[in-house]
């Protein structure tokens, strides 16, 4: 049923499927590495020759990862060739079949998931990015591992060098029944060099390091350090093709909507902001307020943003826009450090410009840092000063970020230079 002879696996990939009989089993390193087919391949075999006792458990940030990073690669033909039709699920369902087993799925989003593997007794379990997961979640799955001879299957992309798993684990590895494969690029035999190229072009400062290189790696300093006002702060700007508007809702704090067009010279621009900041101007306003005056800027520059990208939290805000007629409110995507790695990942590229009139952003940017107290607790978050900003910027870019993702494969020399630069 399950040929490995047949798939094009690397020596390091082979090496780990047959080592993997430790009680924790971790793959890292890596995006595109090849760790996650590895470590899928090893717990299928697993499955197959688990004895009756005990639940199988897959575990991923939420069901629709597990689906996405798990599920979907294992039914897929190309793969897995015959295997995959023995590998049964019903999108949303909370279990799948695995060559004739039930296979639970759960979500571990907070510390509130631990609750759902009290009075569990598992032989096997599978962690979808384990990084992602609470360290409490992972220390209550070890102990419900508890049928004789139970394992654990794990991979993620490398964290902070202060992070749990890497501290209690990783660097424990002597002391523990573990064994851990750490995986780079080169390590997948069947990306092409055009592919890696491209891939390389989206990770960009710690997260090249972390993504590409699989280091385990410390945040500090500016987060935005491709960042120079020289090179990113322009006087004009080209047509724009599309518009869309990111917005940090703030009512003590200031609040701040900025403008991204994609230009006809194929780079994103912050064409314009506006910001209300309540303290310096000893009033507040309301919602309605608000909404009457981002309506009434977008209407004096004639532009009509497709989606307006709103901070998460601002339900009310939201709401009023909604209720005044305003197209296109969306919640935007506040992954925090995946957006963050969007916009250096442009900056970087040369495909992001901001115009000058961008008073508060231009102010935020150079000083955008990490919090070194959470990065002691092997955590990646920005200092909550100055960030509202570049938090509306964060909203549009990431949010749109299906729309121009191609753009960071472009060469340079297939699109003009920005347009008010020397040409």
């Amino acid at each position: 049923m399950l040929d490995l002879d047949r798939l094009p696996l690397s020596r390091k990939q082979l090496r780990s499927i047959g080592h993997a009989t430790a009680r924790i089993n971790l793959w890292h390193g890596s995006v595109r590495s090849g760790k996650t087919i590895a470590s899928l391949l090893a717990f299928v075999i697993a499955v197959a020759t688990a004895g009756p006792s005990g639940l199988i458990i897959v575990v991923g940030r939420s069901l629709q990862t597990i689906e996405r990073n798990v599920l979907e690669p294992l039914q897929d033909r190309a793969l897995f060739g015959p295997l995959a039709q023995h590998i049964v699920h019903t999108r949303g369902a909370t279990t799948a079949t695995i060559l004739g087993r039930t296979v639970h799925l759960i979500g571990a989003a907070d510390a509130r998931a631990e609750g759902r593997l009290r009075g569990l007794t598992a032989q096997l379990a599978y962690v979808d990015e384990a990084t992602l997961l609470p360290e409490a979640f992972w220390t209550q799955l070890l102990a419900r591992l508890s049928v004789p001879g139970a394992r654990l299957y794990a991979t993620t992309n490398p964290d902070s060098p202060r992070h749990w798993l890497k501290v209690s684990y990783l660097d424990r590895i002597a002391e523990l029944d573990m064994r851990a494969w750490h995986f780079r690029l080169a390590d997948n035999p069947s990306l092409s060099a055009e592919y890696v190229a491209s891939l390389a072009a989206e990770y960009t400062g710690l997260w090249r390091k972390r993504m590409i290189e699989g280091a385990w790696v410390v945040a500090e300093g500016a987060i935005y350090s491709e960042w120079d006002e020289d090179r990113h702060a322009v006087d004009e700007l080209p047509p724009m093709r599309r518009h869309w508007l990111g917005v940090d809702y703030g009512t003590t704090n200031p609040f701040s909507a900025v403008l991204l067009g994609l230009g006809a010279d194929d780079r994103l621009y912050a064409c314009a902001e506006w910001r209300f900041d309540s303290r310096a101007a000893h009033r507040a306003m309301t919602d309605a307020q608000y909404s009457a005056a981002v309506r009434a800027w977008l209407a004096d520059m004639d532009v009509a943003p497709e989606w307006t990208f709103i901070d998460p939290s601002a339900k009310s805000f939201s709401t009023q826009l909604w209720q005044d007629g305003h197209p296109g409110v969306a919640r935007a995507d506040n992954t925090v450090a995946d957006g963050i790695r969007s916009v250096a990942a442009l900056l970087a590229a040369g495909r992001l410009f901001v115009h000058r009139s961008c008073d508060g952003l231009l102010g935020e940017l150079p000083g955008y840092a990490w919090d070194p107290k959470a990065t002691e607790r092997g955590e990646d978050a920005p200092l909550k000063i100055n960030d509202h900003s570049v938090d509306a910027l964060r909203y549009a870019i990431h949010s749109t970020s299906h729309e121009w993702r191609h753009l960071l494969s472009l060469n340079r020399e297939q699109t003009p230079t920005p347009y008010d630069q020397p040409r």
